[in-house]
């Protein structure tokens, strides 16, 4: 039989997919959290790497990114694997690698130029109760431990909030007035018991269908809605609450972002917080995200799309919704990766479809990656149903030159 690497895989497949590659579910589990049960995977498969690795609570997309969980950490972990079917063999392979070796040809030359990978990626996360107070490092600080700064994004998906979990309500920030020496306190208790530490912040109620922006340097505990998240590609994050629902949190998550010659310095702490935006007394105004047009609602005949993610120049993401029964072409001015939230139909020359429920391991055809040059020329797009709208999520690298926002 015919052996072949993985880079001419990439070749072929982007030429059978006609600029667009499949891509298989990938999911990543957490130790410190409790899986929401909303990303479709079956009941069954939620602890099915064992009850040490923790619950499945993400679903990671168009990942280029490993995932940062401890020693355990599974080989490719949170690592997208390209599907392509050919002589009657499925083969799969990393996203990483086919960009490697595809580079312009599949992000675009303005992307591989400046970060010669794809800088970006986009996740489910799908916890019960509400996650600890934790920050993520700037590029100044991740740089200290060999990653990137991490800005993200949520936007809520109505398709996957059939219930809200335990706590439904975000924290962000802390309260106007804040002093170091309090949050120093709260640190400075992490090992014993309740540090209190979101007593010094506010929490805001999540809403279906809208989002928040999250810059690096920036507390927040996110509340149990499933959350769409994109993100700049890294796994960088550090917990400053020491207890959530009656959950202890490992001291060694406190200093998950620190340098070794730093650890235990409480001060190295404080400076990983940017003041002015934890601080910022109009929080909801500046980091809310209300859904905005892409275009006039006359410009868009069988469809609707609007920007669901748009605060940061790191990444950017849409959801377009084709109408029951319409085919429509839909041009976009960047690479992207996309997941389907609702409904079935085609996507260029791929059927695409929304499962019900997956089984860990299982191959769907609700998640892809559309090439610069295919999303340029326009994809075509055709809703199969009569009734029920084809919905999608779409997330793009940094400084989309589609983003112009009045």
């Amino acid at each position: 039989m015919m052996t072949m690497t993985s880079a001419s895989m990439a070749a072929r497949a982007l030429e059978q997919g006609q600029g667009i590659l499949r891509l298989a579910p990938t999911w990543v589990p957490r130790s410190f959290c409790v899986p929401g049960r909303r990303i479709k995977l079956h009941p069954d498969d939620y602890y099915v790497l064992g009850g040490e690795r923790g619950g499945i609570d993400e679903r990671w997309l168009a990942s280029t990114t490993p995932a940062k969980n401890g020693p355990l950490t599974g080989q490719d972990e949170g690592l997208s694997q390209i599907v392509f079917e050919a002589d009657g063999t499925c083969h799969q392979f990393l996203l990483k690698d086919a960009v490697a070796e595809l580079k312009g040809a599949l992000i675009g030359d303005r992307l591989w130029n400046e970060y010669q990978s794809w800088p970006m990626y986009s996740k489910f996360f799908d916890n019960m109760g509400p996650l600890p107070h934790h920050i993520h490092h700037n590029d100044e600080h991740a740089r200290l431990i060999g990653q990137l700064g991490k800005p993200e994004a949520y936007y809520f998906p109505p398709q996957l909030n059939n219930h809200g979990g335990d706590f439904p309500y975000t924290f962000f920030g802390l309260t106007p007035g804040t002093t170091h020496s309090q949050v120093r306190q709260c640190l400075e208790n992490f090992t014993k018991g309740d540090n209190k530490i979101t007593n010094l912040s506010q929490a805001y109620r999540l809403e279906p269908g809208t989002g928040w922006d999250v810059p690096p340097g920036l507390l927040h505990a996110p509340g149990s809605l499933c959350t769409y998240e994109p993100q700049k590609a890294s796994d960088v994050f550090a917990m400053y609450q020491s207890l959530v629902n009656e959950a202890i949190i490992p001291e060694e998550l406190l200093w998950n972002g620190t340098p070794p010659e730093r650890r235990g310095d409480v001060e190295q702490l404080l400076e990983v917080i940017d003041w002015d935006l934890n601080l910022d007394p109009e929080m909801m105004q500046n980091r809310f995200m209300a859904p905005k047009a892409v275009r006039d609602s006359e410009a868009m005949q069988g469809y609707q799309e609007s920007w669901v993610c748009y605060k940061s120049e790191a990444f950017s993401a849409k959801e377009l919704t084709v109408l029951p029964g319409q085919t429509v072409t839909i041009q976009d001015g960047a690479a992207y990766g996309l997941i389907l939230m609702q409904g079935h139909g085609k996507l260029g020359v791929w059927n695409i479809e929304t499962p019900s429920l997956i089984r860990y391991g299982q191959l769907t055809s609700d998640e892809f990656f559309v090439s610069e040059n295919a999303a340029l020329a326009g994809v075509v797009i055709t809703n199969a149903s009569a009734t029920e709208p084809l919905v999608m999520l779409k997330h793009f690298g940094p400084n989309n030159p589609d983003l112009v926002l009045d």
